[in-house]
């Protein structure tokens, strides 16, 4: 007999290995929201990135999905078959498949906890909305870009800044240490947190996101060097577009130091709690590290990701750092170097 309790742990494994790690060093109380958080929008976002749907539907899918967070009566059950069984039996397929059960958990959750996932969700499903609306469908073979950074900035609250705040409202109502935390401080710390996440993402996405339509460096940034969405399709124009690359780092530096500031303010007896904020953050700065010192940046074929041996390494190694904001920091600062060398 299916152990339902396990349910979410096998799907997360499926979809997001690395994800899953994260999750599983945390406390058990407050795992439950932030996976199911994390497993809805997935879900979420799979509808957006599958051929078996038409562009045009989507949105409406979306709207529906974002109803059923609010009201147990207004997803249709049949809503997401046609995506479930389009994927056949890939992980993708199985979470769809699960979202009953899913959402019977987020129904069943404590108020508190039910709120929080309800409204961060919700802000993550608008996030794939703001794509959807602001760039062309990929069939077309155009590409859409940002027109501002405050498009940027917007954007990155929507899809990941939005996480920073969800973070912080439940490890306070879970974990005794943190009751004295200065909300509004840590959630603008924490807003930042996720943003300096989403920004390394952004970078290192760049030539696929591309292909797909969608360019996240605004105009306002590629106009002032003589560049369109369409030039930096061309890998031969990594060293033109190496000073906009550069400008996107030290953005994402600058987020990553409220990153530093948001788990300096973690009490060190919170330690699995920290080790799970501590990971994100080599991962990602080490990340920008390889994109500033890579010559195929441009290049789609090119994956330019840390390897699954310096991931375990890294953990391994980094776990003093959940006792000691020194060690924390002395990594975390001759990372940030290696990277402004590079500049």
């Amino acid at each position: 007999m299916d152990n339902r309790s396990d349910i979410p742990a096998r799907l997360l494994k499926g979809v997001s290995r690395s994800f899953y790690l994260t999750i599983r060093v945390l406390p058990g109380p407050v795992r439950g929201p932030i996976q199911l958080a994390y497993l809805l929008a997935r879900a979420a976002d799979t509808i957006t990135d599958t051929d078996a749907l038409p562009s045009d539907s989507e949105l409406e899918h979306l709207s529906q999905f974002r109803a059923r967070l609010e009201d147990a009566s207004a997803l249709p059950p049949a809503l997401l078959s046609q995506v479930a069984e389009y994927r056949r039996q890939d992980a993708e397929s199985e979470l769809l498949k699960a979202l009953p059960a899913l959402f019977d958990s987020l129904d069943n959750m404590a108020d508190d906890d039910r709120r929080n996932v309800q409204r961060t969700v919700d802000t993550l499903v608008r996030g794939m909305e703001f794509d959807l609306t602001t760039f062309p469908a990929p069939e077309s073979g155009l590409i859409g870009a940002l027109d501002t950074l405050e498009d940027l900035d917007r954007y990155t609250y929507l899809v990941a800044g939005c996480v920073g705040e969800f973070w912080t409202d439940v490890m306070s109502a879970h974990d005794p240490a943190l009751r004295s935390w200065d909300r509004k401080h840590m959630v603008e710390l924490g807003v930042r947190f996720g943003k300096a996440l989403q920004m390394t993402n952004i970078i290192r996405d760049v030539p696929k996101d591309l292909r797909v339509g969608r360019c996240y460096i605004p105009r306002e940034m590629l106009e002032p060097v003589g560049l369109t969405p369409d030039d930096l399709l061309s890998p031969n124009a990594i060293e033109i577009a190496r000073p906009l690359m550069a400008a996107m780092v030290r953005r994402a530096l600058d987020f990553y130091v409220s990153a530093d500031a948001y788990i300096q303010a973690t009490p060190r007896r919170s330690a699995r709690l920290r080790l799970a904020m501590i990971w994100p953050v080599l991962i990602g700065l080490a990340t920008l590290d390889l994109l500033l010192r890579s010559p195929n940046w441009l290049e789609p074929e090119t994956r330019i990701r840390v390897s699954r041996h310096w991931i375990y390494w890294m953990m391994v190694r980094s776990v003093p750092c959940a006792w000691s904001n020194s060690l924390f920091t002395s990594w975390t600062n001759r990372l940030r170097a290696r990277v402004q060398a590079s500049l």
